[in-house]
């Protein structure tokens, strides 16, 4: 499994968001490519992403119904 987490330049949740992740892998039994990917909201924009963070699991969006805003 790849997981992939955009975040903005500015996203000040990556720690908490790495933990969360972590634990909950840790708790399921799965293992996981985690990879932390830091963007430009001109960058996110051009990949349609929606919020900060973006999680993708296999290149599908876990939170589909996110806000529109990268900030």
């Amino acid at each position: 499994m790849r997981i992939d987490c955009y975040l903005s330049l500015g996203c000040t949740s990556e720690e908490a968001l790495r933990e969360n992740l972590l634990e909950a892998l840790r708790a399921l039994g799965l293992r996981a490519d985690v990879r932390f990917h830091r963007l430009s909201t001109q960058e996110a924009a051009r990949r349609g992403l929606r919020g900060s963070p973006s999680i993708y699991i296999n290149g599908v969006d876990a939170l589909p119904g996110q806000q529109p805003g990268f900030a």
